[in-house]
């Protein structure tokens, strides 16, 4: 084949894992969690990336990829019994890590379902609830989703409009609810609300497409994350039986750990976006030639490459040790903050240099990188924008809160 004639790197290449480590934060999983993780970056590899760009493109929800998830068994990883898996937190991330690396979407999909619906009920619920509910929720036979952001309340959602009151042996819920991860596909929603008292409740939506006054609409037009359906809900009387109000959710405090949970998890996330990108960038680095050399041969891009890897590493450390921290139970939530901060930020520069190596085939969706540079815009917003992470972990060292 004629020089000029050389293909560049294909899409198939540049979306193979390589097991990004530097630092050898292998080591500190057993070999059982191991073949989960390895379990969940094989499925991503030959089932997710090689469909990614069409799902989307499309923005189609990838339904007939739910039950390969499912035997991925990375819903609800990290809780104990219930089905779930019942691994360490630290490789709980790492098989989200894996997610994230293969698509945005899906792994959206699992934030959602396992580190929001699943945390609810099990950090919530009473006994008979998280009976009741997470066996199903592991197996993915009830798929979930957590209705809390509103229209009008986003970093502000402390200001709860949605109502609850008591009618006999049920409660009715009228309100709206916005940017719902899975909310117009979801059989299991958890429903943050106001109750006559003021007190913050979850309130679990069974069935919820087919509940009377549930109407969720599929928010269209998105750059990002566009193979998974964020919903706008209307509540207009929505009935909810009186013991599906999960027993331990009174307080906004309450609602706080099941993000400070998932937090951490959307910190991993954003790591597994810089993972892909970097590794994607790697490769086609060093099969790519420009000036009859490969890229990787150049001063800048070697720099590049370092910085890239570097950054990643420091997020892999942080991340395990947040998660060694939550393990323990004594993570914090501005801990969880700064994980979602640093990791989101510095994720946004990997991404960007790898696109930018990748030159005019770094917005092309089979290349790969694009996708997650496009995708990881909705991971540095939800779950708490970068700025107010910042301003959780600046209430931390300053003793002094920036929100009142």
């Amino acid at each position: 084949m004629p020089e000029s004639a050389r293909a560049v790197p294909d899409g198939a290449d540049l979306g193979r894992a390589l097991g990004t480590d530097f630092y050898g934060l292998d080591d500190l999983l057993t070999d059982a969690e191991r073949e989960l993780r390895d379990g969940v970056r094989r499925w991503c590899d030959q089932e997710v990336v090689p469909r990614a760009a069409e799902f989307w493109e499309t923005a189609q929800f990838p339904r007939d990829l739910v039950p390969g998830y499912a035997a991925t068994r990375v819903a609800g990883a990290a809780i104990q019994g219930f089905g779930c898996a019942g691994v360490t937190p630290l490789a709980e991330g790492m098989m989200c890590l894996e997610l994230a690396r293969g698509d945005g979407s899906v792994a959206t999909l699992n934030a959602v379902h396992s580190g929001l619906a699943m945390t609810a009920v099990h950090e919530l619920g009473s006994d008979e609830q998280r009976e009741r509910w997470l066996p199903a929720m592991a197996r993915v036979e009830l798929l979930g989703a957590v209705a809390l952001t509103e229209p009008t309340h986003g970093s502000d959602v402390v200001s709860l409009e949605t109502r609850a009151r008591r009618d006999g042996d049920h409660w009715v819920l009228d309100g709206a609810k916005r940017w719902i991860g899975n909310g117009s596909v979801a059989d299991l929603v958890v429903v943050w609300a106001r109750d006559e008292d003021g007190d913050v409740g979850g309130f679990v939506v069974e069935g919820a497409q087919e509940t009377d006054g549930w109407d969720a609409q599929v928010i269209t037009g998105k750059i990002s994350n566009r193979g998974v359906w964020q919903a706008h809900i209307l509540l207009d009387g929505v009935r909810v039986p009186a013991d599906n109000r999960l027993a331990e959710a009174r307080t906004f405090a309450d609602t706080n750990r099941v993000l400070m949970r998932s937090r951490q998890t959307v910190a991993w996330e954003a790591v597994g976006h810089a993972v892909a990108a970097y590794e994607g960038a790697l490769t086609y680095a060093l099969d790519r030639e420009q000036f009859g050399r490969p890229l990787a041969k150049n001063q800048l891009i070697q720099d590049d490459l370092a910085r890239m890897v570097t950054l990643i590493t420091s997020m892999q450390l942080m991340c395990t040790r947040m998660s060694q921290l939550q393990e323990r139970g004594t993570c914090t939530l501005e801990q969880a903050a700064m994980a979602k901060l640093h990791c989101t930020v510095g994720a946004r520069e990997v991404v960007a240099i790898a696109r930018d190596m990748l030159g005019g085939n770094g917005i092309l969706l089979d290349h790969h990188v694009g996708r997650h540079f496009a995708d990881l815009e909705a991971v540095y917003t939800y779950e708490g924008s970068r700025t107010v992470q910042s301003l959780l972990v600046a209430r931390a060292v300053t003793g002094m809160s920036a929100f009142t």
